[in-house]
């Protein structure tokens, strides 16, 4: 069984240790609960979004029962409507410690039996949803490593955190990953991030990785509340914002150049949406050429 160094690298870890700037995107399957029409109207949407995406120098994540609402598979979508289509380096997806165990081992099965290169695995969310097969995400990884020794794992790190904390756990051996995602940061929590930044250099963590950025569309009170259920928002900072006339684009890009400032390249922009996505991601680049 090959150990952590010696599986080869992807397209996709090549790209991420690429010292060019890197803007992923992460898009969310359908709900579960949709009825036959609405999920297939909205696979459509991601399948046109992905393709477009793909194009890009980019990374697309499909997420997994994110902010504890059911979805359906993303390696359903992947296998069924972008195989030949896209080039499976460009398709990241998220696998959560939410399932069965058996179900979490065939998920990474029937990934690297796909052509999936790289996985996501995260715990998941505690209060919401069903309980973990395991305690930590990185027992989970330690076990597919073990039966799957091919795929590349990804981690999950927490700048908003003691980073010292964070990047002990990341150091030690039994974190089985070869690269790493955070949680959602923003330009307004720079602080942290520069501690965070500085914690990796000086613990010596050479694993690359991507820093998660949200596309606020608005910032009405109530999905600002919401939101800061899963992850910090700066709802008061990001409403003067809007007020001031930013447009949600041009507050995304701000945050992905003060990203850059300290020296984090790669980063990920959740919230794109089903439809458009791809037209949001190039209003953020048309954004950031004029910072």
């Amino acid at each position: 069984m090959p150990t952590p160094g010696q599986i080869p690298k992807s397209a996709f870890l090549n790209r991420l240790l690429d010292p060019r700037p890197l803007i992923g995107v992460e898009l969310r399957p359908p709900r579960s609960d949709l009825s036959h029409s609405e999920s297939m109207d909205t696979w459509i949407d991601m399948y046109h979004s992905v393709q477009k995406l793909a194009r890009r120098d980019t990374v697309v994540f499909l997420t997994d029962n994110a902010v504890g609402q059911s979805e359906e598979e993303n390696l359903q979508h992947i296998t069924a409507n972008l195989a030949h289509e896209v080039d499976a380096a460009r398709v990241v997806p998220f696998l959560t410690c939410k399932h069965s165990l058996d179900y979490c081992l065939m998920y990474a099965a029937r990934a690297a039996s796909q052509g999936v290169a790289a996985l996501t695995v995260l715990g998941g969310d505690k209060s919401l949803g069903p309980p973990r097969c395991v305690s930590h995400a990185f027992e989970l990884r330690r076990t597919i490593r073990h039966r799957m020794g091919i795929l590349q794992l990804g981690g999950w790190a927490n700048p908003h955190r003691s980073a010292e904390e964070q990047v002990e756990f990341m150091s030690r051996e039994d974190f089985t990953a070869e690269f790493f995602l955070t949680q959602i940061v923003s330009h307004h929590d720079m602080r942290a991030v520069e501690q965070f930044v500085g914690a990796l250099e000086h613990g010596g963590v050479t694993l690359p990785g991507a820093f998660g950025v949200f596309l606020y569309r608005s910032a009405n009170p109530k999905t600002l509340r919401q939101l800061a259920q899963f992850f910090p928002v700066p709802a008061e900072a990001i409403t003067q914002e809007f007020d001031s006339g930013m447009s949600p684009e041009a507050i995304c890009a701000r945050t992905i150049s003060k990203l850059r400032e300290v020296g984090v390249n790669n980063v990920y922009v959740s919230n794109l949406g089903f439809r458009g996505a791809e037209d949001r991601y190039r209003r953020i680049l048309a954004m950031l050429e004029e910072i």
